[in-house]
């Protein structure tokens, strides 16, 4: 069992000036940008004065906060995703706009940059972990990197008075990696713009004229999403494939799924409509910190099958909002999903429910906690030494904050968010329910329901 923080109930502030250094932004769509672009828009309606520091290029402002471009680079073979390069100039724009607080979004290069200079003015810093760096180079293929990123991003997130993590197996890796100071902090989701309102029957029928099941994936299109599982869903009958994104794997995509939809990039209304015409959403990646895209599912009604890794495990509630398997394991993805395109009330329900779950947390709700944490950040600011030693996050967390006993056994079980972010202890679930035994249950009933599939496969044999 671990010790969670969560913020204290209590005022807001009231006109914070807010120093916002992000190593992705607009032009580039990913989740540190739409994180970052919702946080901004949250300040904004509280009367609070940001300034952006983020790579070129950039917009000159966004939410009518000011944007200061500094120069990056692109990680190979991910050139939507944008890396600062740390600049003096930091340093005297800080000065310039003298902030209350500096806010650090999925700290790297940049974020390095800002936490050291925040140290040096003296300035409190927050940050907010939401990139699995490590996992995302070994993904790329480079192997034997995990040691030098994870000391180089402890010794960032070491500078921080407090460091936000977006779930709770996010929160126990952070610790494990000995990360002082964490605290969760969830994302929210625009229940509005995400909803099963925009399911379009024409969309469905151009993709699916036989009324097949319509099983679909939305996200980037890059190795460490895994698209390609994909693949082992395309031969089961009375199913089609719809792929949502774009990226650096989508020519190589195109040729494993060559049955699929592939629409490319969808944004506003389009994506609304892409989501809720779906029958099932499916998502791949093993490394997610939380994964939005499976919120705007659940918004839009549509049950999720999804690894019981990283962020869906606190998201997904198996056999009530969705399923989860083993993240490599073919045989359960395939499980899951026949288990639920053998079934259309199960999927009513399960859209329905996922729906319910998600509908209160809204962007509003999760920037006021967001708010709070600065506020604690602010008022009760005091020297931080570099390198602080790791202690257990019971020991860490002070103040008048609320602590969560949970254990990510529990979450696997449960799936519980709105839980956590609402009410003042969460018990543990029952042993017996574990995603384990979840999914033990799902494939006895997909054998009963669906065409049998093929033998266990682990990955490595698969491709």
């Amino acid at each position: 069992m671990m010790n969670i923080r969560v913020p204290p109930d209590g005022p807001i502030l009231c006109s914070v000036r807010i120093a916002v250094i992000t190593e992705s932004f607009l032009p580039r769509v990913n989740g540190v940008t739409n994180s970052v672009c919702r946080v901004l828009e949250q300040f904004a309606a509280h009367g609070h004065q940001a300034l952006v520091v983020a790579a070129k290029p950039g917009p000159a402002e966004y939410a009518g906060h000011e944007v200061a471009a500094v120069g990056g680079f692109a990680l190979p073979g991910y050139r939507s995703f944008v890396v600062g390069l740390p600049m003096a100039r930091l340093v005297r724009r800080l000065r310039e706009f003298q902030p209350d607080v500096v806010y650090l979004a999925s700290p790297v290069s940049l974020g390095w940059a800002g936490a050291t200079a925040a140290r040096r003015l003296g300035i409190p810093c927050v940050a907010v972990f939401q990139t699995d760096v490590a996992g995302f180079a070994r993904r790329y293929g480079l192997r034997g990197t995990d040691k030098v990123i994870w000391s180089w991003l402890r010794r960032i997130h070491a500078q921080a008075e407090l460091t936000l993590v977006p779930s709770t197996a996010t929160m126990k890796l952070l610790d494990d990696h000995g990360f002082p100071r964490l605290a969760l902090w969830r994302r929210g989701v625009d229940a509005e713009r995400f909803h099963p309102r925009y399911r379009d029957e024409r969309l469905r029928h151009a993709v699916a004229p036989n009324r097949e099941t319509v099983v679909g994936y939305v996200g980037r299109l890059a190795p460490e999403k895994r698209v390609d599982l994909l693949a082992n869903l395309s031969g089961l009958p009375g199913i089609r494939l719809v792929v949502v994104g774009d990226g650096p794997a989508e020519g190589r995509l195109r040729e494993a799924l060559p049955t699929a939809t592939f629409t490319g990039f969808l944004d506003g209304l389009e994506l609304s409509r892409a989501y809720a015409s779906l029958d099932v959403f499916v998502h791949t990646g093993a490394d997610e910190t939380f994964c939005q895209s499976v919120q705007e599912a659940m918004a839009s009604g549509v049950p999720v099958v999804a690894p019981a890794a990283g962020g869906p495990l606190d998201l997904v509630t198996p056999g009530r909002t969705g399923l989860l398997y083993e993240p490599d394991s073919v045989y359960e993805l395939r499980a899951a999903v026949m288990r639920l395109a053998a079934n259309r009330d199960l999927r009513d329900l399960y859209g329905l429910n996922a729906r319910a779950e998600v509908e209160g947390r809204t962007w509003s709700a999760v920037g006021d906690q967001l708010l709070r944490h600065l506020e604690a950040v602010v008022g009760g600011h005091g020297p931080v030494a570099f390198g602080t030693p790791s202690v257990p996050v019971a020991e860490r967390s002070g103040g008048d904050a609320v602590f969560i006993t949970t254990t990510i056994a529990a979450n696997a079980g449960t799936g519980s968010t709105s839980a956590a972010q609402t009410a003042p202890a969460v018990q543990p679930a029952p042993a017996a329910q574990t995603a384990a035994a979840q999914l033990a249950a799902t494939q006895t009933a997909a054998a009963q329901t669906a065409p049998p599939a093929h033998p266990p496969t682990d990955l490595e044999t698969a491709a």
